[in-house]
């Protein structure tokens, strides 16, 4: 059945004007704070992963218990953003955005107060669950909040709005580890979702339009369970070390299978919960791969930079906080420009070279070592950033540029979609070429410990740590050290490759559009 449209309005539409309103404006902070708790619940969780792992101070969470206290939020995060889209479209965005505002931070307070990292690990999949209805309603509330000629301006704002959280979130996060335990740095959670139900209430538009569209479910069903199968694949994969395992290797090729039916379904479906036909844009297809891809490097590198800075180089957590800081530096420096970069050069040339940046930045870590300065290390983050945030709000404006007015719920969901898929393959994918590759590099130096005792020492870097400190054997912390350094070298390779995939695709795509359209501007 086709999408009917009803009309409702709480507000009385306002004619365009020179330059955004006050109440815009204020409107805006409301969004760029309701994105901000969601980008900061990633931010300080990386530096919050050490403390997790120790059996006194934290959870004594394992390397895939971390892996999935990561990717729980952003694997129920994604599948369930094609969801939380259709409903904004029907409900109405800012009805959805304070529903998931609600649902975030009741879900932020139990992962505080987690017994388990298995209970951390269900808290964290209901977090995701708040923020999936979150982001749709922010990006499509923009879209309405904002007219054609400042639209570009205010995502802009919007996307750097997650530089904001990369500078802040380790910082805080080291902070409250010095002073408090581990829950602390969810809890922060919970007054940033106060503040914004009361400013969406005050300051945001109602219900403007409805699209009455069925719901999906099979297409969720599919779609979580292909995407589930796939994740839990890789991350196991480089945790057992043995990628040919049948049970890895069904969990690989039925994930696949589960996700090319859930593309066949949708293409047949009348009001698909992920619209896969939007594709067929070739610009919103290049954009939308970018911008995986762009994540797929950042939330990987954010996942190792903590171990490398608490581990080899000993920092405290709010040391590690400070020392990340710098990427956030890019981002900032980066995203206000981008849009002005984009009217004088086009999309293509700008997003190219940002992705080229980013590339730099991640292939440069194989020039880190255990004895590298942090002056060097701080270089490589303001490369990634600036690459991040020259990226990021070109291709999410291209991407919105393309959508039919009452498909900017929809359509806002497949840009975050791609986003927190890009982050949870980045996530699995360099977390389990770490934990093989360090495996690899460890295991024949530890030939001489006691059977029990060399098994656990191969789990990771903070294992190895343990074990010589228990046995007495202060050498094995530095091969961990430089066991550890190897196989960061290796998965930043890998990440660079697929940033660089991805600057090739947007070089690629907005070529073939400029030949259909005339120009890529």
């Amino acid at each position: 059945m086709a999408a009917q449209n009803t009309a409702t309005t709480d507000t009385a539409p306002t004619e365009p004007s020179s330059s955004p309103t006050g109440r815009q404006w204020l409107a805006l902070s409301v969004l760029v704070l309701a994105q901000l708790a969601v980008w900061l619940d990633n931010t300080v969780l990386n530096v919050a992963l050490k403390t997790l792992a120790d059996p006194d101070e934290g959870l004594g969470a394992g390397p895939n218990e971390l892996q999935w206290s990561i990717s729980s939020y952003t694997l129920v995060f994604a599948v369930l953003l094609f969801t939380g889209g259709v409903l904004a479209d029907r409900y109405g965005h800012r009805r959805l955005l304070l529903t998931g505002m609600l649902v975030f931070g009741a879900a932020s307070a139990w992962a505080a107060y987690a017994g388990s990292a298995t209970e951390l690990i269900v808290a964290r999949g209901a977090m995701g669950i708040g923020s999936a209805l979150i982001m749709p309603a922010t990006l499509a509330l923009i879209a309405q909040v904002f007219d054609e000629r400042h639209r570009a301006t205010a995502i802009a704002i919007w996307s750097g709005s997650s530089g904001i959280a990369i500078a802040t979130g380790p910082m805080l996060s080291g902070a409250l580890l010095d002073h408090f335990w581990w829950g602390s740095v969810f809890l922060v959670n919970v007054p940033i979702v106060v503040l914004c139900v009361a400013g969406s209430l005050v300051f945001l538009p109602g219900v403007a339009k409805r699209v009455r569209q069925k719901f999906d479910p099979l297409g969720v069903v599919l779609s979580t369970a292909g995407l589930f199968a796939i994740v839990w694949g890789v991350i196991e994969g480089g945790h057992r070390n043995d990628w040919t395992d049948p049970a890895i290797l069904a969990a690989l090729a039925g994930g696949a299978l589960l996700v090319v039916v859930f593309v066949l379904v949708e293409l047949r479906v009348t009001n698909p919960s992920f619209d896969v036909r939007l594709f067929r844009d070739i610009r919103f297809t290049g954009a939308s791969v970018a911008v995986m891809l762009t994540f797929f490097g950042l939330n990987g590198s954010m996942y190792y930079t903590s171990f490398y800075l608490q581990g080899v180089h000993r920092q405290t957590p709010l040391e590690c906080g400070l020392s990340i800081a710098p990427v956030a530096l890019g981002v900032l420096l980066g995203a206000p420009f981008s849009a002005k970069l984009v009217r004088a050069f086009g999309v293509r040339a700008v997003v190219t070279t940002a992705m080229l940046i980013a590339t730099i930045g991640f292939f440069a870590y194989v020039f880190l070592d255990e004895h590298s300065g942090l002056a060097l290390f701080w270089v490589f983050l303001i490369l990634q950033g600036l690459g991040m945030g020259a990226a990021v709000a070109p291709t999410t404006e291209a991407i919105m540029s393309v959508l039919p007015a009452d498909r900017t719920g929809a359509g806002s969901a497949v840009n975050n979609a791609m986003r927190q898929i890009g982050g949870v393959l980045g996530v699995a994918v360099l977390g389990s070429v770490l934990v093989s590759v360090y495996r690899d590099r460890i295991t024949p130096d530890l030939d001489r410990l006691p059977p029990g005792a060399a098994d656990s020492a191969q789990e990771s870097p903070e294992a190895t740590r343990m074990i010589g400190d228990r046995l007495r054997l202060p050498h094995l912390s530095d091969l961990a050290d430089r066991g550890f350094v190897h196989a960061m070298h290796v998965a930043s390779v890998v990440g660079a490759i697929a940033a660089a995939v991805g600057a090739a695709v947007i070089w690629w795509t907005f070529r073939r559009a400029s030949s259909s359209a005339g120009s890529d501007r």
